[in-house]
């Protein structure tokens, strides 16, 4: 496990701050911006998943899904992120893997998106210090752009999702973005570009979030500087 403290925070801080970001302009698309909100957790407070994935559910995931049950348990401890399972009666991807964010409102940057949609899915309100830097844009086969922003919570982090958005959100351990197997990548004869998957839990995490949860291993946990994830690619059923 990573501990959450200061030495995690500040070290975070400093390789965003390094990192030349990679900024999309695509005509066309919506922007965006998702919140990577980094918070204590305790190890073994998740034995057991209200929203696991059925095994039918599963059938949709590409590649190799022998072992994987479609549970999210035994994730917690140490240093965590928020990972949210989508409500199943969204009309955009419900039921399906998102961190915490949605559609830049106008005059917005995406450090006030990520904030505010905080607030309004889980009813967490961070200050503007409590931003660490971004990441790259990722631009989606759904005809966005999104920036996802980092953040530090603190203390007792008490969440209230939303029930109308989230089914459920998880507090996953961020070592477990570090596993020898992490990411993995598959091949589609629909695209050319690879598909990236991360394994968690009982599930793989695909991209867009899957794409920023491994530039968010490479370049903040790991301090690799620089390293892109723009050209993985989304499993077919995220393209709309």
């Amino acid at each position: 496990m990573i501990p959450h403290d200061d030495v995690l925070r500040d070290r975070m801080r400093r390789h965003l701050a390094e990192h030349t970001l990679l900024e999309a302009d695509h005509e066309g698309h919506k922007r965006a911006a998702v919140a990577i909100v980094v918070v204590p957790s305790e190890p073994g407070a998740d034995p057991y998943d209200p929203g696991a994935f059925s095994a039918e559910e599963m059938t949709v995931v590409p590649g190799d899904i022998t072992g994987l049950t479609g549970a999210m348990t035994d994730v917690s401890g140490g240093a965590a992120f928020l990972l949210c399972r989508r409500a199943a009666k969204l009309n955009s991807h419900g039921g399906q893997w998102a961190l915490p964010g949605g559609r830049m409102d106008p005059g917005e940057t995406p450090e006030d998106t990520a904030r505010r949609e905080l607030h309004e899915e889980l009813g967490l309100d961070l200050p503007e210090s409590a931003v660490l830097g971004r990441l790259d844009d990722y631009v989606t086969r759904s005809g966005y752009i999104m920036t996802p922003v980092v953040l530090w919570a603190g203390g007792d982090v008490v969440l209230h999702p939303d029930p109308a958005e989230v089914a459920h959100v998880y507090r996953i351990g961020c070592h477990h973005l570090q596993r020898d197997d992490s990411p993995r990548f598959i091949t589609i004869p629909e695209s050319d570009r690879p598909v990236v998957q991360v394994p968690l839990g009982g599930d793989l995490i695909h991209a867009p979030t899957g794409a920023v949860l491994v530039q968010f291993r490479w370049v903040a946990l790991d301090g690799e500087i620089g390293r892109r994830v723009h050209e993985f690619e989304q499993p077919v059923f995220a393209w709309k």
